[in-house]
């Protein structure tokens, strides 16, 4: 019996790791196209499989150096695949080592079992098949699961070593009585070595899971509380232009009625200059757009401030009555932050002609279409539903759509990003009195 249990084929291991980048692969953002990453893929799978199996006979002393050089190609293979910083690579590819050293273990545990019974090569190639198919797809959905909700899965540097120390900590004790038998933690019975190892293996996935669990909730968590903060961020701006704007109103009623007077006793002509001037300004600060609800309006005065600096054409085409069922700071949300988008995407532009942005809204059967477009000159990526930010500091940054997403759903409503011959567009789409 104990010459059934010999180590694992090396073809078997080289196919297990390949396997194991692939399920991550097909997780992550890939960066080069299908064709590109097909013919990455079987390059991968023959450089690791010729390695393994050429460096099978080198003394044990190379095996810890091969094992090192396989997880090397590992990592290559995804870094030149997925769109993502060394830091997640680096995670995904130490999970991806301990699920395949995981398949690897179990499926030839399953083999050496059923090679006492039978020594059918179709049954070894059946285990092998079925061992592998179930392994890998439970990884992929499993990760799918767990990674869901998370816009942009991000790793840091003491993550990247703790995930790197557990593989490797489970990766020597679920091998250390192929290496040495005499230690408290070996066993002598070569069956039991390969029951230890795949139950280790099993506890090394389990640890890395639930690790992984932790750091997308902290992700999860660091997201509200920044969404939160936008949320805020665009009340208190709101509240800020009401209180401006009472103040402008107060005053431009009273200074109107003061510079009708005043050019009633007057009639030099200088001085008549000087008031048309003054008036002129006023103007300037006049309501411009009402579209029936209040918080809007004050909402678009203060934007408009802001588009009048930076020589921006701003129209509306909106009925606001309709946003009556909708709460102040879920306006303040939605428009504010969609607005300042917009606005600080056409300040970018040099030509200002083109610095154009249109709000509509619009019953469309019992539901609220809000549309606000925005010109644009460059193309948009999309990532993960949002479009992809041109800033350095992208960890930062993308909040505010984000809110505005949160803001949306919580009305049951759907939100929705295009790019039509050079005109950004944001849609969104409430059922009236929609909220959940």
């Amino acid at each position: 019996m104990e010459n059934i249990y010999q180590d694992i084929p090396r073809i078997y291991t080289a196919l297990a790791e390949w396997l194991a980048c692939m399920v991550y692969c097909l997780v992550l953002k890939r960066k080069i196209k299908n064709e590109l990453f097909m013919m990455y893929s079987v390059i991968a799978l023959v450089i690791q499989s010729v390695f393994l199996v050429y460096t099978k006979n080198l003394p044990v002393v190379f095996w810890i150096p091969c094992m090192l050089v396989a997880v090397a190609f590992m990592y290559v293979f995804m870094y030149l695949s997925c769109d993502s910083n060394v830091n997640v690579i680096g995670y995904y590819c130490a999970r991806a080592f301990l699920l395949a050293e995981l398949a690897a273990s179990l499926e030839w545990q399953l083999a050496c079992f059923f090679l006492l019974k039978t020594d059918s090569q179709i049954i070894q190639m059946l285990i092998l098949t079925a061992v592998y198919a179930l392994v890998f797809t439970w990884a992929h959905y499993m990760e799918i699961s767990i990674i869901r909700g998370i816009s942009q899965f991000e790793v840091n540097y003491h993550e990247l070593l703790a995930a790197v120390a557990i593989a490797a900590a489970v990766f020597a004790f679920s091998n250390l009585s192929f290496i040495v038998q005499n230690t408290p933690f070996s066993a002598g019975v070569t069956a039991d070595v390969f029951y230890i190892r795949t139950l280790v293996d099993i506890a090394g996935i389990m640890i890395l899971y639930v690790y992984q669990s932790r750091i997308c909730e902290l992700l999860a968590e660091k997201e509200l509380r920044n969404i939160h903060a936008m949320l805020k961020a665009q009340y208190d701006k709101y509240r800020g232009y009401q209180t401006t704007f009472d103040m402008i109103n107060m005053k431009y009623h009273d200074l109107k009625h003061q510079i009708a007077g005043l050019r009633a006793e007057m009639s030099d002509e200088e001085r008549t200059q000087w008031i048309d001037s003054l008036e002129q300004e006023l103007e300037s600060f006049s309501p411009e757009m009402q579209t029936g609800n209040s918080v809007l309006d004050t909402l678009i005065a203060g934007k408009m401030m802001n588009c009048r600096a930076n020589k921006i054409k701003l129209t509306c085409v909106a009925d606001g009555n309709i946003l009556d069922f909708m709460h102040v700071s879920d306006i303040c949300t939605i428009f504010g932050n969609a607005l300042d988008n917009a606005i600080e995407s056409v300040s970018l532009i040099d030509d200002p002609e083109k610095r154009l942005i249109h709000l509509a809204i619009s019953p469309k059967k019992s539901f609220v279409l809000i549309q606000i477009n925005n010109y644009c000159e460059n193309n948009i990526e999309m990532k993960n539903g949002y479009p992809v930010t041109t800033k350095a500091d992208k960890g930062n940054h993308g909040f505010g759509l984000k809110s505005i997403r949160y803001t949306v759903e919580k009305y049951n409503g759907t939100l929705n990003f295009d790019l039509n011959d050079n005109w950004f567009e944001v849609k969104m789409l409430i059922p009236m009195k929609g909220l959940a």
